[in-house]
Formats: C-alpha cells, structure tokens, sequence
C-alpha cells in the first residue's frame, strides 16, 4: 500500500475532483484509438509506442523537474517499483494494444479493455482478502454490458489473435494500478507517473531497436503522424496517467479502475466526430456504462426498500 509523505495528502484534489480528473484520463485514452489506428499506417507498432512515450517521458520529467524537483530519495527508495510498473503498465500494456491492433479491430479491443476494471478489483479484493462489495460488482457487470453494447460485441463481433494480446495488456494494466497503490512508498502521484513512464519508455525504445528501425521510421514518418504522436504523448500520456494517478492516490485502485469503462465510450464518440456515426444500440450502450460506471463508484444508489 502506497505510504504518501506528510505533505502529499494537503496537495491531493478533493475526492470529486479526483474522480473528474480520473474520468477525463479515460476520455483522453479513448481518444489514442483513433490516432493509433492513423499512425499504425505510417510506421511499424513498435517505433509508434516508442516514439510516444520518448515523447511522453521526456514531457512529463521535465514538468516534474520544474515544478517539483527530482526527489533521488523517492526514486533511490522505489527504483524497483518503478521499474516493475513501467514495464507492466507502460511497456506492456501499450505494445500490447499497438501490436493487438494489427489484427484486432478497435472493436474488439475496446471491449477487452473493458474487463481491466473487473480484473483489478478481483485482483485487489483477492490480495487484499476481502469479499467485493456487491454493488461494486453490479455496477461493473452493468457498465460492462453497456461497453459491449457500445462496440457492437452482441451483433457478430469476432476476436482475431491480435485480442490475445490486448487481453494480456489489460492484465499488466490491472497490476499497474493494484501496484502504484500497494507497492510505491512516499511518492506523490507525478513521481509515480514520471518514473514509471520513463521505464516504460526505455523498454519500449529497447524493443523498438530490437525489431525494427524507429530512427529510420521516425524520420520519414508525416507531419500528420507526428501531430497524432505528439496529441497521445501529452494528452494521451502526461495529462491521463498523471490524472489516473491522482485518482488511485485519493480514492484508491478499486474505484478508480471502474472508470477505465469510459475508455471505448469515449473512442465511440471521437470516432463519430471523424464520420463514424453510432447507431441506436451503440447510444444505449453509451448511456448503460455511464450508469454502472456511476454504480459502482458510489455516484449513484440504487433505491431502498421502505
């Protein structure tokens, strides 16, 4: 469990606000479907993960830098865990769904994506051996519902090998958030973002040499792919793991994690806005997950009995 030091808990939001702020990091996820999906027809999956979060990393230590400091205590305290969460969370969550969407469809992936939620408040509830609440999992089996409504997994949707992959991913993303709260000790949440996106980074950049070419790729890449780069790097990656952090440190991994449901809601409508328009089963969906989504955060109770 995550020791904050005695000044964190005086700069964390208020719970409602951290909640908004955790909704908004799905919403900004949402939309790297669509810029992935564009970027992966300029260069190979490896380079594009890579060349984001060398972006990204290089973003997000620089403001810790600038309007924290680097804390060599925190990191010399939690190397280890940073390291661990970046590769599971960073590196393998996103090469996992660059390299997924090669064969799956966003679909389909948006829909494995969905089950993180589930995963880590199992996960956590086992760890933790504790039985979920049972409104908790009725919000998330509803929201859940409603995210396959959304991306059309009850009229014929099919899985390709790619959603193995995804699946795998959503995995490392359910110990990414269970471990930033169990495992990180007296560190704010942009140092935990920080450290454990430059991991990331490195590790994708590794892989990137191993197999492909990303300097060459990079370089004759197109201004529009490196517009979409830079929009998943600072939004798509700063702004969302920065605010998901914040969440996990004020209102824990469990109803944090539920929120992750927004993701492929919000890929729907950013995918409406280029042309792709929603039918009425996709809308129902929509509404369906925002109230599991609701449900099981504790925003909204179910009526009492007289």
């Amino acid at each position: 469990m995550t020791v904050l030091s005695p000044t964190a808990p005086a700069t964390l939001p208020r719970e409602s606000t951290a909640f908004g702020l955790s909704a908004l990091a799905a919403l900004f996820w949402g939309s790297n479907f669509e810029a992935t999906r564009f970027v992966l027809n300029d260069l190979p999956p490896w380079t594009a993960a890579a060349g984001r979060f060398a972006i990204a990393a290089t973003a997000i230590l620089l403001w810790l830098a600038l309007r924290h400091g680097i804390n060599l205590r925190v990191l010399r305290r939690n190397w280890r865990a940073f390291v661990t969460l970046g590769v599971l969370g960073v590196a393998g969550f996103n090469a996992a769904l660059f390299l997924g969407l090669q064969t799956a469809s966003p679909v389909s992936g948006a829909l494995i994506m969905a089950t993180s939620p589930l995963s880590t408040s199992l996960i956590d509830a086992l760890i933790e051996r504790r039985r979920p609440r049972a409104i908790a999992l009725l919000g998330m089996v509803i929201s859940l519902l409603g995210v396959g409504l959304t991306v059309g997994a009850f009229s014929g949707t099919h899985f390709a090998s790619g959603d193995w992959l995804i699946l795998v991913g959503s995995l490392g993303w359910a110990l990414y958030t269970i471990g930033c709260r169990r495992w990180v000790r007296d560190a704010s949440p942009i140092e935990t973002a920080s450290w454990t996106m430059v991991s990331g980074a490195v590790a994708l950049a590794i892989a990137a040499f191993a197999f492909e070419q990303p300097l060459h790729g990079l370089a004759t890449a197109s201004s529009a792919t490196w517009e979409a780069l830079i929009w998943m790097a600072l939004a798509g990656s700063v702004l969302a793991y920065l605010f998901w952090q914040t969440g996990i440190a004020r209102r824990g991994p469990g109803p944090t994690s539920i929120l992750f449901n927004l993701v492929p809601v919000s890929a729907l409508v950013i995918a409406a806005a280029f042309g792709e328009i929603p039918n009425a089963s996709q809308l129902a969906g929509v509404a369906v997950a925002i109230f599991g989504v609701l449900l099981a955060s504790g925003r909204l109770r179910l009526p009492h009995r007289a």
